[in-house]
């Protein structure tokens, strides 16, 4: 299997998903809806759309089938992007290349898209299409998962810790708690919510959460280690903000060797727990290696 191809593919998917979902430009209040779509549509991997389709395959379903989720998962995370990037949170003006959200536009429509996007999530989610297609049970339990997943006690927790923690001596679990939250929570969401909808047995859920979870994690640190040695122009946006702001990060804590052994270690227990599923999940082993080598 190419990876570049499988990846390639699922983001045109994705992409055609995302587009019918979203409001057109020209509804009404226009601004907010340019807002949602320049933040949707301004490059992202769909990286946890395609680790949710991932899981479909492994556990032998149809990805098309989950579209409705692989919306949602974007949505929320592109909500995530606009808000962390605000001068109130993380301050960021560029973003894959690109002026953020409240630059292009200004900080108060950026608010409102965020939380329109995250609203449309859960729309996308509860939608006629995903009742008649899906078990209701495995379609509450999902909703059940992201918004868990979303909320104040993981994605937002994770984010909130890491504007309470910057500047101060950490411990490992301080930077695990941020890390599993802010980044893995979501992941572990896709993967997971994947193998629900799709039928999965509750041993295939419980292994491809495991997958997430970890995955997810190893992502993090990933994204950690690009801020301090990765190159501006390939990430699309500013590097070594992490080191002058005193971020929480492994690099920080452990050191860069001791970060990219965990890194390894993490994407090895991603990988270990798939294998039972044989040929099926090949693109998730593949998505492994890729978080390892990736440069943006």
């Amino acid at each position: 299997m190419d990876l570049d191809t499988y990846l390639a593919t699922g983001r045109g998917v994705v992409d055609e998903a995302l587009d019918r979902f979203l409001p057109q430009e020209d509804a009404r209040p226009a601004v907010l809806h340019r807002a949602m779509r320049y933040s949707v549509f301004a490059g992202g991997k769909r990286l946890r759309p395609i680790l949710a389709m991932a899981a479909v395959e492994a556990v032998g379903g149809d990805p098309r089938s989950i579209l409705p989720l692989a919306v949602a998962l974007e949505c929320i995370h592109t909500y995530s992007l606009i808000h962390d990037d605000l001068p109130a949170m993380d301050d960021d003006d560029l973003r894959r290349g690109k002026a953020t959200v409240h630059k292009v536009f200004d900080e108060a429509t950026a608010i409102l898209a965020g939380d329109a996007l995250l609203a449309l999530a859960f729309e996308a989610l509860s939608s006629p299409g995903m009742a008649r297609m899906r078990r209701p049970e495995r379609v509450i339990a999902v909703i059940g998962e992201l918004s868990a997943a979303s909320g104040s006690r993981q994605l937002v927790a994770g984010q909130m810790s890491d504007l309470l923690s910057e500047g101060k001596p950490v411990t490992r679990e301080d930077v695990e708690y941020i890390v599993w939250n802010k980044t893995a929570a979501l992941i572990r969401a896709a993967t997971k919510c994947g193998a629900l909808l799709a039928g999965g047995s509750l041993e295939e859920v419980a292994l491809l959460s495991r997958y997430g979870e970890n995955l997810g994690a190893a992502f993090q640190i990933k994204d950690d280690l690009l801020d301090l040695e990765g190159d501006a122009a390939k990430l699309g946006k500013a590097v070594r903000k992490d080191e002058k702001r005193g971020k929480a990060t492994f690099p920080r804590l452990l050191g860069r060797d001791e970060a990219r052994a965990l890194m390894a270690e993490l994407l090895q227990k991603a990988q270990d727990a798939v294998r039972s599923f044989g040929e099926r999940a090949e693109p998730l082993v593949m998505i492994g290696g890729y978080i390892l080598k990736r440069v943006n």
